[in-house]
């Protein structure tokens, strides 16, 4: 899976629009770093920023962000009816895609060391990546705000945990650190903003008070009336979907509404939100009305009816999901060649792509001509007997060759990564020692790359034999070519799995891979024997 984190860094800036745009464009000049939101306010005279990317490329990118702020922000003469301390005044990583919690905090803390140490100003760690307990809430840390900042950093209980002790008045300070994904969400009530405000009170984790909390956790809202809706809303933060998805909430809101006899009319997403979270309302759907729906766009078009995503404004998925917003940058050039493109690429002068990213387009080809087979089957009525056969390994087989088809560049890529360190100098001791251990790295990633394509293949095997077993029997040599092709895809990374340890130091490695590799090619060889006799016997 990509990784993809979000950074949501707040500057203490505006109503000059220079600066505002100066700060835009050091994020979109950025290499691997996405601009999606710029958020100025007047009155507030803040500025809030949202940009993703790799974690390597935010990091990048919150810095050059500073660097500007740091030039162009001037913090003794601001002021504005936001509570702030600094020019950039919060700098939070969240995990969208393929990366923790715990690699959002260390991203946090690289950026305080770099920019600190470049910038010579100070910054605290705050949310996940806070060092002490009483540090971890934002309101906490600016208690007093920018006026009172030198003073309080006489304290050493609010020394910072980056940079200069001493107060740098230009500046003030930061706070960056790591929180989950926070969705802004609005549930349309066809009632008065008093019944919208009674329904977020009952709901919201701090319900009306010490005696009276909510009934749903992470969750922070109220009711308000949007003119322009002519309706009210239970407006809410999702501080973690996680803990309470979407779909509770808005299922939650229907109750509640029901019971005070006001109708739902759908609701809104404001801003971005993350894959995971829709998916979640679809599968909650998909199981409560006992569907059958395994393909992504089918799974969000259900959650955007069911939660009523496009009552007020279109919801276009490609503008509002965070995962579908990055993939509009290919990072995959092999997997998005045409057919011709990619044979002729391996026919090329060059030893890349080669078995490896083959052998993955090969076991993916295996695994989607059983997937194909299944669907092709499924929903006809002469085979109605067999459907709940085929409903349990259609979704295991779509998916696996989803995630075969990413093999095809990650093996090309793993190869990449050795012929760097082969072209590293070599004429100290030194120079010698990194360019080994660069070389025996990406030996270890070489590898790693074809057994887990044979890790993923191998798990095909048992919804292939079901497609065998119960699949339409027009589609016979399909199955049987899939068959083949998944073991052959499987041989073929095996080999490149072997030709790659013959270079590995590592001896107890080299064992241990050994051995799980030979189990892999030895199951493909009996799986695809056992399949291809099933289809006989049919």
């Amino acid at each position: 899976m990509k990784k993809i984190v979000e950074c949501v860094p707040n500057f203490s800036e505006g109503r000059n629009e220079e600066t505002i745009a100066a700060i835009s464009r050091a994020i979109e000049n950025t290499s691997g770093c996405t601009l999606l939101d710029v958020d100025a306010g007047r009155s507030t005279n803040r500025t809030v920023y949202t940009f993703v990317g790799d974690p390597e490329s935010v990091v990048e990118g919150a810095l050059a962000a500073a660097r500007v702020a740091a030039e162009r922000i001037d913090m003794r003469g601001h002021s504005g009816e936001h509570p702030r301390f600094g020019a950039m005044d919060v700098c939070p990583f969240i995990p969208v895609a393929g990366v923790s919690m715990d690699e959002c905090v260390e991203i946090a803390k690289k950026f305080a060391q770099k920019a600190a140490d470049e910038l010579a100003v100070p910054f605290y760690l705050y949310e996940e990546a806070a060092v002490e307990e009483y540090r971890r809430k934002l309101p906490d840390l600016r208690e007093g705000e920018y006026e009172g900042l030198a003073e309080r950093l006489k304290d050493p209980k609010w020394r910072p945990d980056y940079g200069p002790d001493e107060f740098v008045p230009q500046w003030g300070i930061t706070a960056t650190g790591a929180r989950n994904f926070l969705i802004a969400y609005n549930v349309n009530i066809l009632g008065t903003p008093n019944q919208a405000h009674r329904i977020a009170l009952n709901l919201r984790e701090a319900g009306r008070g010490d005696d009276e909390p909510g009934r749903l956790q992470a969750v922070k809202g109220m009711g308000w009336f949007v003119k322009e809706y002519n309706m009210a809303q239970v407006t809410v933060n999702l501080l973690d979907y996680r803990i309470t998805p979407i779909h509770v909430l808005f299922e939650a809101v229907k109750k509640e509404a029901e019971a005070l006899q006001v109708g739902v009319a759908g609701s809104e997403i404001v801003g971005l939100v993350p894959l995971e979270a829709l998916l979640m309302a679809a599968d909650y759907y998909i199981a409560r009305e006992k569907l059958f729906v395994y393909e992504e766009d089918q799974k969000i078009r259900l959650a955007i009816d069911r939660l009523g995503l496009s009552s007020v404004a279109q919801f276009r998925m490609q503008d509002k999901i965070i995962e579908y917003r990055v993939a509009e940058h290919p990072h995959e050039p092999l997997a998005g060649f045409t057919v011709r493109g990619f044979i002729e690429e391996i026919g090329a002068r060059s030893s890349a792509p080669g078995g490896g990213s083959s052998s993955a387009a090969i076991a993916a080809i295996g695994v989607a001509l059983g997937s194909m087979v299944a669907k092709l089957t499924h929903g006809v009525r002469k085979f109605e007997n067999v459907q709940p056969h085929l409903e349990k390994v259609i979704p295991p087989l779509h998916e696996l060759t989803r995630r075969l088809i990413p093999m095809i560049d990650a093996d090309t890529s793993a190869f990449n990564l050795y012929m760097e360190g082969l072209r590293m100098p070599k004429a100290t001791v030194a120079e010698k020692a990194a360019r080994h251990a660069k070389m025996q790295a990406g030996l270890k990633t070489a590898i790693e790359v074809p057994l887990t394509t044979m890790r993923l293949g191998d798990s095909g095997w048992d919804s292939l034999r079901v497609v065998a077993r119960y699949g339409n029997m027009a589609s016979l040599s399909d199955t049987q070519v899939g068959a083949r092709a998944l073991e052959t895809g499987i041989w073929g990374a095996y080999q490149n799995v072997l030709i790659n340890l013959n270079e590995i130091n590592d001896i107890d490695y080299k064992k241990h891979i050994v051995v799980e590799a030979e189990q892999l090619v030895a199951r493909a060889r009996e799986k695809c024997a056992e399949i291809l006799q099933i289809l006989e016997e049919r």
